[in-house]
């Protein structure tokens, strides 16, 4: 199986900002009290996004009192989306992590919520580690879409449709088989590689429901279906929305895991 190139991912979530935000599902709310409890989030903080999308996380970090915020967002139709729902409030930058200007140890916390699978992962760290100031923290989190190694009936059902289908660099990395999500090994090598200390991870368990109308808008956010042709890529949406009303009764509930990554700056 293919992987999706990170230089494709990072263009795709913007062909249809709406649907992104109708689909997915948010974070928990225990990701932002670890950012507040022990990444310092609070007022006036000085946030780097990267990766923002529609804003889910942005939004939340505007309101734990982070400001001002700069948000990375390589794809224009998602950056023209952030500053219509922003406004001034957030400083969006279209432009990649790697291709950023960042001001050395200017921020107090960067973080990356589903999408640093999408950034050259050793360049970016040494990047995040630059922009912080000493003393500062890192946070990167996914959420995963179902729990590893336990039955979940939309996933049965839905599974055949998607056979095929090239992977998003999410499902792991080369030669490794758990998720990039729960590949605490390697993560925790990475950070420490770029001189971040105090490494902590964190797996939330809660949960998501959607109807027909938003199971459908949340698969149309997978980049291995939002990148296919619109006729193939339709075909696919409207038999998981088929299921969706027809198996599940028009509410699908799932069981979903954050997992969050957390590691300090020396002073």
């Amino acid at each position: 199986m293919a992987r999706i190139a990170q230089s494709e991912g990072r263009h795709l979530f913007g062909l249809d900002p709406a649907a992104y935000e109708l689909g997915r599902p948010g974070h928990p709310d225990r990701v932002y009290e670890v950012l507040a409890e022990g990444c310092g989030l609070g007022a006036c903080t000085h946030v780097l996004e990267v990766g923002p999308g529609t804003g889910q996380a942005t939004r939340k970090l505007l309101e734990g009192g982070a400001s001002p915020v700069v948000a990375l967002e390589p794809d224009s139709a998602l950056a023209a989306y952030l500053r219509q729902s922003f406004g001034e409030q957030v400083d969006v930058r279209e432009v990649t992590l790697e291709d950023a200007e960042l001001e050395a140890n200017a921020f107090d916390l960067a973080v990356a919520a589903s999408s640093f699978h999408w950034v050259d992962e050793a360049r970016g760290l040494e990047l995040v580690r630059s922009a912080l100031r000493p003393g500062g923290w890192w946070a990167m989190w996914w959420t995963l879409f179902g729990v590893p190694g336990k039955p979940d009936a939309f996933i049965t059902a839905t599974s055949p449709l998607l056979d095929g289908l090239d992977a998003s660099p999410s499902s792991g990395k080369e030669g490794r088989s758990a998720p990039v999500a729960l590949d605490t090994e390697a993560w925790f090598a990475a950070l420490a590689e770029v001189g971040l200390r105090g490494t902590a991870h964190e797996v939330v368990s809660w949960s998501a429901s959607w109807d027909t109308a938003g199971i459908r808008a949340l698969y149309g956010t997978f980049s291995p279906i939002s990148r296919l042709e619109a006729e193939r890529r339709d075909e696919i949406l409207d038999a998981i929305a088929h299921i969706a009303e027809h198996e599940f009764g028009g509410h699908v509930d799932r069981a979903l895991l954050t997992s969050i990554y957390t590691a300090q700056k020396p002073a």
